[in-house]
């Protein structure tokens, strides 16, 4: 299996290669393994704006292109820049081949500097990978500044991580076993939609039926 992280970060070190980084260790591991191949879009600034201009990649850019069209999986991560996602994480999909992620299992990912920025990832980067026909999974992972170091995000990394395993290795991922199985998947109902409440808190769903009969009873 391969799995390929697109980072986004501009500085070096960056808290975005961070979560990526974070991100695709919890895949790997709830995967039972995987071949990772981490793409600084930074490195690449140069010879996106190259496409852009000559309509052909340069070597560097069109192995990273290749490479994201063989992953089995894709986890993107960008910082947030503008209430968005950054120009040059946005340049690069949009140089890459329409069909490329059809299909593909993708994770995706922001970093800000607040946590007013949060619902990034659902107006900005879960339309973008769904125009291009990704199948987006239910868990995005955003982290503030403040996050760092707090369980939360730890937990948001570990369930997301094994969504990506399961999608791009189902019988990997449950056969692994140091999978906290509740933490792994995105939390559902008793009729199995996803839902916002996280078993492992201890809340317990009443079904709708029931909720409905309890009304028509009084």
């Amino acid at each position: 299996m391969k799995l390929v992280v697109v980072s986004a970060g501009l500085s070096s070190p960056s808290s975005t290669r961070l979560l990526a980084d974070r991100l695709a260790a919890a895949t790997v591991r709830q995967a039972g393994g995987a071949d990772v191949e981490v793409i600084e879009l930074r490195d690449l600034a140069t010879e996106i704006a190259q496409h852009f201009v000559t309509g052909f990649p340069p070597a560097r850019l069109a192995a990273a292109l290749d490479a994201v069209a063989a992953a089995d999986g894709l986890i993107a991560v960008t910082p947030v820049f503008a209430a968005s996602y950054s120009g040059l994480f946005k340049s690069f999909f949009d140089v890459i081949d329409k069909d490329a992620l059809t299909g593909k299992p993708v994770l995706v990912a922001a970093t800000g500097g607040t946590a007013r920025h949060s619902l990034v990832t659902e107006h900005a980067l879960r339309p973008l990978f769904s125009y291009l026909r990704a199948l987006v999974l239910p868990t995005a992972v955003f982290a503030a500044s403040e996050d760092w170091g707090e369980e939360g995000l730890e937990r948001r990394i570990v369930r997301a991580g094994g969504e990506l395993a399961r999608f791009m290795a189902p019988a990997a991922a449950d056969a692994a076993p140091d999978v906290d199985t509740a933490a792994a998947i995105a939390p559902r109902s008793l009729t199995g939609a996803i839902t916002s409440v996280d078993p492992a808190d201890g809340f317990e769903v009443t079904p709708f039926e029931e909720r409905l009969a309890a009304l028509r009873a009084e």
